[in-house]
């Protein structure tokens, strides 16, 4: 990798301070400080970020590189969201890493995350490249000097400061951590109780002996309606239209039985990452090849626990197929026995506008609440709310084409981690990880030192569609925000199919000399 990089190390910071930086803000321009330099930046210490700095170690090890995270920690997602209850709705055998064995149960508390990626940042020795509390304000590329440049100020001292980088690798996730996704609605302003967003759990919130309506029926409210059930006079999730669920122990019982027999952790992880991954393909491919069939059998879940009486048609049975949105994994159906206990309760209908007291719903009917919770999703955050720009010229996303949902035409040496939906987020940290640093060392062996991907002859005349297409996947949060994110076309190099199965097969197999790939 020092070869990718040694004409500009032996230049050092006398050439990032004097050259003239296309972009760079007339504050930073005219600052004394100099510019640290890496091969690669890392944006993000979650689970994408603390993936790739290990991938990057591993097989690039002579690679400078740093991570800057804007928040106190690692984590990420679970160190964001604080709400009682959080946990994993994907089993952690698939989204722990494949190099580290997984051993506890596979769906994992927030805390029980934090404590596996904390052992592999100390393992690795990962802590000492990574920067926290450094908020990313731009990102700017000179086609000159062949350098991204990064301009960041640190939250807690509010200094300034600079970084020059050869690749950009952006792992920062895709919502917005500082604030979550809430409509308006009428009213709000006359409600006398507390509303609150999951994404900003307050810590002097008193649940106890509180009505509380939780608005929403995705997996943050599956997951966080059973955790509270026991503390609130009553708990009301309240939807518009149903969600799809799967029901099951937390537990695996093949990973139990070879325990029993002593096989090596690592053995059983991998084990086990086959066994759950053959079945989500099966399981996935059923949903559009017998979407009915699939729809009976996750209902007919739901009712054995609530019995033939409850209104499963009104309440869980939702008017799309499976897997056009994200099902939520329910361990030991917890939700759904708060619900036959009585604990919980759950209305479906349209909110006309809050009141003094609570919840005015289109039907006529009022739910009283003193607490009402907004579980309603997320804000799409692209790249980061970072100002980038290229050659002075600032950089709409929207107006790129992705290559297999990881590069972007028109964009030098970056790539973009995002993850799957039908699948854990962390196997496709490993694909695009394990082809960035393939991608870097055909750079160092070539002696190039940019490559940006291009639309080739052949798909000159390819329509350019929307990131994803709404039939397969339509999750609200990507639907409000879709016109932000690139476009894609109608081969399977020009998007992200959100196939794993196969991915894998194709990822290791990119040809890094085909002509989509431009380098200088």
């Amino acid at each position: 990798m020092k070869d990718f990089t040694s004409s500009l190390l032996e230049t050092g910071k006398r050439q990032i301070t004097t050259m003239n930086i296309e972009t760079a803000r007339a504050t930073y321009a005219a600052s004394p400080q100099a510019s640290e330099h890496f091969d690669v930046l890392i944006v993000g210490a979650g689970i994408s970020g603390i993936g790739s700095a290990y991938h990057l170690q591993r097989d690039l090890p002579d690679t400078s590189f740093v991570i800057l995270e804007n928040q106190d920690s690692f984590g990420g997602t679970w160190i964001t969201h604080r709400y009682p209850g959080i946990r994993s709705d994907s089993d952690l055998h698939t989204f722990g890493y494949s190099f580290k064995p997984w051993v506890g149960p596979p769906i994992a508390t927030a805390q029980e995350i934090l404590s596996y990626m904390g052992e592999v940042i100390a393992e690795n020795d990962l802590a000492r490249h990574i920067r926290y509390k450094h908020r990313i304000e731009t990102a700017s590329w000179s086609g000159k000097t062949k350098l991204w440049t990064i301009e960041a100020v640190r939250n807690d001292t509010g200094e300034r400061v600079a970084f020059t980088a050869n690749f950009l690798w952006m792992c920062q996730g895709y919502y917005r951590h500082s604030e979550g996704y809430t409509p308006e609605w009428p009213g709000m302003d006359t409600f006398k109780g507390r509303i609150v967003h999951p994404q900003l759990w307050p810590k002097n919130i008193e649940l106890k002996d509180k009505r509380v309506v939780v608005i929403g029926s995705g997996a943050t409210a599956a997951t966080l309606i059973p955790s509270i059930a026991d503390r609130c006079a009553h708990v009301t999730m309240l939807q518009r239209s149903p969600t799809f669920f799967r029901l099951g122990r937390n537990a695996i019982e093949l990973a139990e039985q070879l325990r029993q027999l002593q096989v090596k952790e690592e053995w059983i992880h991998e084990i086990v990452r086959r066994k759950i991954l053959f079945e989500q393909d099966a399981f996935t491919r059923r949903c559009v090849a017998e979407p009915d069939q699939v729809t009976k059998e996750l209902i007919g879940q739901i009712t054995a626990v609530l019995g033939p009486d409850y209104d499963v048609a009104t309440h869980f049975t939702p008017k799309y197929r499976p897997w056009r949105q994200r099902i939520a994994f329910v361990p030991d159906a917890d939700l759904f026995h708060g619900i036959k206990s009585g604990k919980a309760s759950v209305v479906t209908d349209e909110i006309e506008r809050f009141t003094d007291k609570g919840i005015l719903l289109k039907s006529g009917g009022e739910i009283d609440a003193d607490i009402i919770v907004t579980a309603t999703g997320f804000n799409l955050c692209v790249l980061g709310d970072i100002a980038f720009a290229i050659d002075g010229k600032p950089l709409d996303f929207a107006d790129t084409v992705t290559y297999r949902g990881m590069m972007f035409t028109g964009v030098p040496n970056m790539a973009w981690v995002f993850g799957y939906f039908r699948a854990s987020w962390t196997l496709r940290t490993d694909l695009v990880a394990e082809f960035v640093c393939r991608l870097l060392k055909h750079m160092s062996e070539t002696g190039a030192r940019q490559v940006e991907v291009a639309l080739r002859p052949e798909d000159h005349n390819m329509p350019l569609l929307p990131w994803i297409d709404p039939e397969n996947f339509n999750p609200g949060y990507m639907m409000r925000n879709m016109h932000l994110l690139p476009k894609r076309g109608d081969k399977p190099e020009w998007q992200h199919n959100q196939d794993y199965w196969a991915e894998k097969d194709q990822f290791p197999a990119i040809d890094l000399d085909d002509k989509a790939f431009v380098y200088k």
